[in-house]
């Protein structure tokens, strides 16, 4: 029999959306009103989807308080793209770029980066299996670096930034992608902001890019047509055919985080989630949580158990209970709840639910 009800999703992206969303999607797929076809059809010329992208991105200009001098790039191929096209956009020749690593996709955003140019590691948690975001303490910034890159929230480990590096007039470049509109932001602080859209901002296939106008400056001409920062913005993202349908779905996100308070409402309702949930971790010595309480995610909790099979029966049965997508990472085990904004207020007290009868009955 095929599943019609939906499961609590907390998988790690491609990850949970607003079911109004998804209806609307819904509704719409076979006929956009008024246009009489889908959105899966129209043109990337046609003033529909114009229009649409437009309101996309004024939308998201007001929901975040864009200020003027930044532009907004709907961009494919994930932020494992932009690994690369920010130091080839933004890296001058001989210059160096900074990085913090905090987790595993920092290090592999610096590790792009040295096949563009130099890269210092400005400070980096690997010791401690980055269970934690690196101190003030810790940072030692290039005096003259192309910019300072950072991962906002590390979705493998479970930490996330809760104040931003004092970069000291550096530009600061910020992997956002899974935690990005889960909180007021100061866009102002950014040289540039990238997120692949499929962990909190929409489906997969589209990644947004905010990036001050100043830089676009430094976008060599020799640089490849579709790897350009420049030539990208000088044509409003439709340079080529763009991932229409995901901008379309994208849309449709961000007029719900609109409808629904917006981001300081997002930011309440995220962190009366996460401190549920990690209460529950903490009552008791039988889970144990993975990052250290001062840098903890609001977005993906990570935690293990005494044992791996405990793990594996964790997981399965919490499957069978319809919370699914609990598994933790391939590269570090253990399981991972990630609460996305879209993610429900009573699924995490479900899971909590769970989490203490599975201990009252394995504890």
């Amino acid at each position: 029999m095929p599943v019609t009800t939906r499961v609590l999703n907390f998988s790690s992206g491609p990850a949970v959306l607003p079911v109004s969303v998804l209806e609307q999607a819904q509704r719409d797929l076979v006929s956009l009103p008024g246009v009489g076809m889908s959105i899966l059809e129209i043109s990337h010329r046609s003033k529909t989807f114009e229009s649409i992208l437009q309101k996309t991105d004024a939308d998201i200009r007001h929901l975040a308080g864009v200020p003027a001098g930044y532009t907004l790039l709907f961009l494919q191929g994930g932020a494992s793209t932009q690994f690369s096209m920010v130091p080839m956009n933004l890296l001058p020749p001989g210059g160096t770029a900074d990085y913090v690593i905090s987790g595993s996709w920092g290090e592999k955003a610096a590790k792009e980066a040295r096949k563009v140019g130099n890269v210092h590691v400005a400070a980096s948690s690997q010791a401690t299996g980055f269970d934690r975001i690196p101190g003030e303490e810790e940072l030692s910034f290039t005096p003259d670096a192309a910019y300072v890159h950072i991962t906002s929230n590390n979705t493998i480990e479970g930490t996330q930034w809760k104040r931003l590096p004092a970069a000291a007039g550096i530009p600061l470049v910020s992997d956002a992608s899974s935690d990005i509109f889960s909180q007021p932001i100061d866009v102002s602080s950014y040289g540039l902001i990238y997120a692949g859209a499929q962990k909190n901002l929409g489906p997969a296939g589209v990644t947004l890019v905010i990036v001050r106008e100043d830089l676009l400056a430094r976008s060599a001409k020799t640089l490849p047509t579709m790897l350009n920062y420049a030539v990208q913005a000088e044509n409003a993202s439709l340079y080529n055919t763009p991932p229409v349908f995901a901008i379309y779905v994208m849309g449709l996100v961000v007029e719900w985080l609109l409808a629904n308070g917006g981001l300081p409402a997002m930011a309440a309702r995220n962190e009366r989630k996460a401190a549920r949930l990690y209460a529950e971790l903490d009552r008791t010595g039988f889970w144990r949580p993975t990052a250290r309480p001062d840098s903890r995610s609001f977005m993906n909790v990570t935690f293990r158990l005494a044992s791996e099979d405990l793990e594996k029966t964790f997981v399965k049965e919490a499957t069978a209970e319809g919370l699914d997508g609990l598994k933790g990472h391939r590269s570090v085990g253990g399981m991972r709840a990630s609460i996305y904004n879209a993610f429900p207020e009573d699924g995490v007290d479900a899971l909590v639910a769970f989490m203490r009868e599975f201990e009252r009955r394995n504890g």
